[in-house]
């Protein structure tokens, strides 16, 4: 296929974004917000049907972007995301900066950096797009000036990122002196045939890997950012982070570990086992005292992303395994995708009404806005693995893989975190519909934002009910990673 065809996603992206920038030059009133927000949706839309027009594709373009059915499903899933957040940023950001096409432009330089990061096949690449996702995502968390909470969640999240950052550099660094090439392949095929010092490299530069991508997805101990962070942050970019770039961080981890290093995958999964447990427990523990909503969902985004790592822990090729564990990350992922938008979009409206996250202005949300509370009970239910939610569906896969490769232990803890989880998420539940009220009134949501939820809660249904088409995708698209082991 033409180069340009397989790079039309991020042209696209990419265009949209000059356009927003050129205007926010010529149309400097909020009155154009809409404008920008418009141009915005468009280039994403057609983005996705770009990215959905290369399903079955597996070529190279340019030689350093693979696009493969793994490529094109996680681009796929951070174009919806964005669609999501573009959607219901509007009023939010609008009251709130009055740089709209500033933020427009870093939403979608921001998804360019995913799709970027996602099909790469080099070391070079990979840094590259991460760097360029970090930065936006840095500017994005410090957007609103004027509130020192979006300051300090931006610093913070730029210090421990500049780390992570220079410890992954220097473990890609370790790949490419041991074996003379930035090239995924040709990597592997290094290790697989050397012996001695050159080989004994990859698990050491695998754990300083497993630490920069580790940021991204926020897995222990690499987590601390992500609480205040997404506590500061806009909440719409703080939905944005929790999905999309935590996604990303995920692909690029697949990628890397099972394309690159599957010589030393023994020593990895070991690592990754106890990382995977103490980030679900770090996360449910550290959930259960908090009192504002979006940290308490942030350290439930914590622990997700543990569940989400069993999959990779349970790692089979053997053929004809229903959980081969990377599958089920897939899963997860995209039902996590719905679940966690739709939470933190709810929360974003509950935050413009009442203008606090605090649990306790959560009391009585059924009499005052009956629509978001019975939403974000179906969200509740999904993040806490209750069918018939697509969070039952990604918990059964990782599980069964986990039990699948006999990781009896890890599979046992994961179970008993899913329990603590259920206590904080019914806790939402009912602050919504048994707290009393007082005297606090009922109000409106905008007509975008009650889209983009009913969407999310429609998706998370129709994964739950029927997951068959989304695990056929999820199942076919990983058989490019598991053809490395």
């Amino acid at each position: 296929m033409n180069p340009l065809l397989l790079l039309a996603p991020e042209l696209i992206i990419f265009l949209a974004g000059l356009v927003i920038f050129l205007l926010d030059l010529v149309y400097r009133d909020a009155a154009r917000t809409h404008l920008f927000q418009g141009i915005a949706l468009v280039g994403l839309v057609l983005a996705l049907v770009a990215s959905l027009a290369l399903l079955g594709q597996d070529a190279t373009a340019l030689t350093m972007m693979t696009v493969d059915g793994f490529a094109v499903f996680f681009k796929v899933l951070v174009i919806i995301v964005m669609i999501l957040v573009v959607t219901a940023a509007g009023d939010y950001m609008q009251s709130r900066s009055r740089h709209q096409g500033e933020f427009y432009t870093m939403l979608l330089a921001a998804t360019l950096a995913m799709t970027v990061a996602v099909s790469a096949n080099n070391l070079v690449l990979i840094y590259l797009g991460m760097e360029f996702l970090s930065i936006t995502s840095y500017v994005l968390a410090g957007f609103i000036r004027d509130d020192k909470r979006s300051s300090e969640a931006a610093i913070k999240y730029f210090l421990y990122g500049a780390v992570a950052s220079g410890v992954m550099l220097y473990g890609l660094s370790l790949l490419y002196g041991a074996t003379g090439s930035i090239y995924l392949t040709e990597i592997a095929a290094a290790f697989k045939n050397t012996k001695g010092l050159t080989a004994s490299l990859g698990l050491p530069a695998s754990i300083l890997v497993i630490t920069g991508f580790g940021f991204k997805a926020s897995l222990a101990p690499f987590h601390q950012w992500a609480p205040d962070t997404y506590d500061g942050a806009p909440t719409p970019v703080t939905a944005f982070l929790s999905t999309a770039s935590k996604a990303t961080g995920f692909a690029l981890l697949l990628r890397v570990l099972l394309v690159a290093l599957p010589a030393v995958q023994t020593q990895w999964t070991a690592i990754l086992a106890g990382i995977a447990m103490a980030t679900m427990t770090l996360g449910n523990l550290a959930a259960l005292r908090q009192t504002n909503v979006k940290r308490l969902l942030a350290y439930s985004s914590i622990a997700q992303a543990g569940y989400i790592l069993i999959g990779l822990v349970a790692a089979t090729s053997e053929p004809g395994k229903t959980f081969n564990g990377i599958n089920g990350v897939l899963i997860y992922l995209f039902a996590y995708l719905f679940t966690n938008i739709g939470a933190f979009i709810t929360v974003t409206a509950v935050e413009d009404a009442t203008g606090s996250v605090e649990l306790k202005d959560w009391s009585g949300l059924i009499t005052r806005q009956p629509f978001l509370a019975i939403m974000m009970l179906i969200f509740m239910l999904s993040l806490a693995g209750i069918p018939p939610t697509g969070g039952f569906i990604g918990k059964f896969f990782v599980f069964g893989a986990a039990i699948q490769t006999q990781a009896f232990a890890l599979a046992a803890v994961a179970l008993v975190n899913a329990a603590i989880a259920a206590f904080y998420y019914l806790s939402v539940v009912r602050y919504m519909f048994f707290e009393p009220q007082g005297e606090r009134t009922p109000f409106k949501i905008s007509r975008p934002v009650q889209a983009v939820v009913a969407i999310a809660m429609i998706m998370t249904l129709v994964i739950g009910i029927f997951p068959g088409p989304f695990i056929t995708w999820a199942t076919e698209a990983v058989l490019p990673m598991l053809a490395s082991l």
